[in-house]
């Protein structure tokens, strides 16, 4: 150190970190002085307006002016007067969670995993409820935001845990909140189950996420979870749904290992459940039209045709519909996701599509009446060979596969294709029960000669000769 510096220190009872005066003076122009005002006017009309679209607007509004690299002097001048002259910014105050008070939910999408089931795409949802004191959780799988999805996961999470906390908290989601009508907070089924629980219910604000903000975060956190775990199993495939459903079960029992102790807190102040569970079941009364179909939560499904002109029971689960008549279930469905869908099954009308052909072939749901593709293969090979009785033909081929069993026709329409035999004398109901009757052993699809290859054409492709030179 030099001495002049030295003596100065000692002079002066400060230190030399407080001695440094803070630099209130600018090494250049401001190259926005002129142009300040007329910025401030628009983030005070739009203030989400970002620095880089200003800088833009400006470099197309005044051309030459602005150097690109002077982005940087505009976005710290930007955020100076923002947090010195510009709008208030929203507040947010940290909970302190009561153990046992409150518990959240909602649904998540989880298409971005890319999960499939059998190699096939499996879109789907998951109900994540979360205790927002001790952090358990707890997922149920379910295709669509109804009512019965909610009731189902809800109910499940709460008997798995044991217990019911004071409040339950959900987004805006029409199946629980009246948000067209003040006169009732919350729907009367959702109401039926806040109070089979006896917990109170809870909504957020219009717009207002982050008041759902534990279940919300946990979204993130579980899609992720469940990210590395599908990346430590080396696929995204799975054989079944129960097998998938597995593999979530074992990963929230792993997540919810850590909060044990909190848990544990939490318990003693949770309220004991019910003596059971409230039927989550929806029940309509809906009568079978001429077409043997019933119209199910904007939905058509077909019934038997013997129902046809009788009111029945359609009792809505999150995943089936049941039809009920005179106290019997009829069917049981798999319930459509989504409004204006159908599903057809040919079992329940085959039998007047034979007396009544000609309406087969601008039939409104036809495609359903197609349960393979051997099937429609089939149909298309009976409209060149014999177009005019194509459709009686492959309607008697649909009886038989109602009466027979859909799988052993289908086998015996593949040998048949294979074959070649598509002409009008070979694909008919008559051959093909004839080929049940005898009882055959059909070889399996996955039977395939493989014919044994020379390896002496590999060398003429490669000059002609057994020796190649380099």
């Amino acid at each position: 150190m030099d001495p002049k510096t030295a003596r100065e220190y000692l002079r002066d009872p400060r230190l030399p970190s407080e001695r440094k005066e803070d630099r209130k003076w600018r090494t250049r122009d401001d190259p926005f002085t002129e142009v300040w005002e007329e910025v401030r006017e628009q983030i005070d009309a739009n203030p989400g307006l970002e620095a880089k679209t200003l800088f833009e607007a400006l470099q197309r509004k005044y051309p030459g002016q602005f150097a690109d690299g002077q982005i940087r002097t505009l976005q710290r001048r930007l955020k100076r007067w923002r947090a010195t002259e510009g709008p208030k910014r929203e507040v947010f105050f940290a909970q302190q969670h009561v153990a046992g008070r409150l518990g959240q939910s909602d649904f998540t999408h989880m298409n971005e995993l890319n999960i499939t089931i059998g190699a096939q795409s499996f879109p789907h949802m998951l109900f994540h409820f979360v205790l927002t004191f001790s952090n358990w959780e707890a997922v149920s799988l379910c295709y669509s935001e109804s009512f019965e999805s909610l009731s189902d996961g809800l109910q499940s999470a709460l008997w798995e845990l044991g217990g019911v906390p004071l409040e339950h908290r959900t987004d805006r989601m029409s199946l629980a909140v009246n948000n067209g009508s003040d006169e009732r907070e919350f729907t009367t089924r959702y109401e039926a189950l806040m109070r089979h629980y006896k917990m109170t219910g809870q909504k957020i604000q219009t717009g207002r996420p982050n008041e759902n903000g534990d279940v919300e975060q946990r979204h993130y956190r579980l899609k992720r979870a469940v990210g590395q775990a599908l990346m430590l199993r080396d696929s995204r495939d799975f054989g079944s749904v129960a097998e998938y459903k597995e593999f979530l079960r074992l990963l929230l029992t792993q997540l919810n290992t850590g909060r044990r102790e909190r848990l544990r807190t939490e318990m003693q102040y949770l309220r004991p459940l019910p003596a059971g569970r409230l039927e989550s079941l929806k029940r309509e009364r809906v009568k079978v039209d001429s077409g043997s179909l019933i119209y199910v939560d904007r939905n058509a499904y077909s019934v038997h045709s013997r129902l046809i002109g009788e009111r029945v029971e359609a009792r809505i689960a999150a995943e089936t519909i049941e039809v009920w008549y005179a106290g019997n279930k009829v069917e049981e469905l798999a319930r459509l996701r989504g409004r204006g869908k159908h599903r057809v099954d040919y079992r329940h009308i085959i039998d007047w599509l034979v007396r009544k052909p000609g309406a087969f072939e601008n039939y409104r749901y036809r495609e359903e009446l197609f349960p393979t593709s051997r099937f429609r293969m089939v149909w298309d090979a009976l409209r060149e060979t014999a177009p005019v009785r194509a459709n009686r033909r492959y309607l008697e081929i649909l009886e038989l596969a109602a009466k027979e069993g859909e799988s052993r026709v289908d086998d015996i329409l593949r040998c048949l294709l294979e074959q070649g035999e598509i002409g009008e004398g070979k694909l008919n109901a008559k051959v093909i029960a004839g080929v049940l009757n005898e009882g055959a052993t059909l070889p399996a699809a996955t039977n395939i000669d493989v014919a044994e290859v020379s390896l002496a054409s590999f060398d003429e492709l490669l000059g002609g000769g057994s020796e190649v030179t380099e």
